[in-house]
């Protein structure tokens, strides 16, 4: 596997981390701020660095390059599978009218099944439900073959989130990288870190990603009063608290972010799903718990792993990046600690991250976590 990595950032030249090499028909990853990505000249841009590249790009709310957290910059990886191979294939949810199950499964219909591996997701983030999205790309290939990936992000300003292959960025852009090859070996885990506080409350009415009351009372209202003067910062003071869900009948809790607000209503937009039925808790982390986090998911990635990773992908909620501030990137080298130094670093900061449970096959949709996915030839 040959890696090359570069950074631009703001409307500085393109600086290459190690010298320029030509790369045979490379996976190229462009994760970078929203902004600079709405350029119009981007892909053109992208392309004359690497003409041979089939380019994916996602937009973020923070750039990670090696050790590095990057804010207002583009990030490149381009990747040479030497012995492995991958397809890459996108789709628009506005053209499923809301269905993102049905998305994900005509988004797996497009790659050969035959000798799949791994399927890496970048989606945008500001509209989509990634739990219905991950269901639909279930329920074509199962659970055998591991999902992971990540929700893009916008900062923590929720406007819009960007995502394309081999175009120009735009909204509504879902991209899935199917990884192939005998040698391959791929392993994902996700780990958080947040503590739960407060009463426990039971969803009495939801409908897919939006919660609008908790034990019978409107959802808004309840978080509000624990909020307090952080109210008037809604909906990125929420990041701050998500909510732990455990539904009924499953033994992991799952992290759900509010991604936005509908004061009509008094109801609440998650990145995922949150069931009728499940319990309810607030939740608070500190920098040090983050950090740690951090630390379990690496392990958990590592662990049964039969070669070194040479690309570590790492996908991180925004909302940790929030809690961090100026120690973000300890959560980054406590993954390096880990994973070893051999490992080429990037990623991005997001609204969702996808990946397994620690020794589960089935994919989930989380918040706040650290998610890797480890890759070698």
């Amino acid at each position: 596997m040959k890696i090359q990595q570069a950074i631009k950032e703001g409307n500085k030249e393109w600086k290459f981390l190690s010298n320029k090499q030509t790369l045979l028909k490379p996976l190229v990853l462009v994760f970078g701020n929203r902004f600079l990505l709405e350029n119009k000249k981007i892909y053109e841009e992208i392309k004359s660095l690497f003409p041979d590249g089939e380019i994916v790009f996602g937009s973020t709310s923070g750039e990670i390059l090696e050790d590095k957290v990057i804010d207002d910059s583009i990030c490149i990886t381009a990747i040479e599978f030497e012995k492995s191979s991958f397809v890459v294939t996108s789709a628009n949810s506005k053209n499923y009218e809301g269905n993102t199950e049905k998305l994900g499964i005509e988004l797996l219909k497009k790659i050969p099944k035959e000798g799949l591996k791994h399927v890496f997701v970048v989606s945008e983030g500001s509209s989509i439900n990634g739990s219905t999205l991950i269901s639909g790309l279930e329920k074509y290939i199962g659970e055998k073959i591991n999902i992971s990936g990540g929700l893009c992000g916008d900062d923590s300003r929720f406007e819009k989130t960007l995502a394309a292959y081999n175009k120009n960025p735009e909204e509504g852009e879902v991209i899935i990288i199917g990884l192939y090859g005998d040698t391959l070996e791929v392993s994902c885990a996700n780990y958080g870190g947040w503590t739960s506080f407060g009463p426990e409350r039971i969803i009495t009415k939801s409908i897919d990603n939006t919660l609008y009351e908790l034990d019978g009372q409107p959802a808004l209202d309840l978080y509000k009063k624990y909020l307090g003067d952080k109210v008037k910062e809604l909906p990125e003071s929420a990041l701050l608290y998500p909510l732990s869900v455990k539904a009924v009948g499953e033994k992991e809790t799952i992290v759900r972010t509010i991604l936005n607000i509908n004061e009509k209503d008094n109801s609440m937009i998650l990145a995922g799903d949150v069931p009728l039925g499940s319990t309810v808790q607030l939740m608070m982390a500190t920098v040090d718990d983050i950090a740690e986090g951090a630390f379990t998911a690496a392990n958990f990635a590592m662990r049964g792993r039969k070669t070194k990773p040479e690309l570590g992908l790492l996908v991180s909620c925004v909302g940790r990046k929030l809690v961090m501030d100026q120690r973000t990137e300890e959560e980054v080298e406590e993954v390096i600690d880990v994973v070893g130094e051999q490992a080429k670093i990037a990623g991005f900061y997001s609204y969702g991250e996808m990946a397994p449970f620690a020794g589960q096959e089935k994919c989930k949709l989380h918040n706040q976590t650290m998610t890797l996915t480890l890759i070698s030839e």
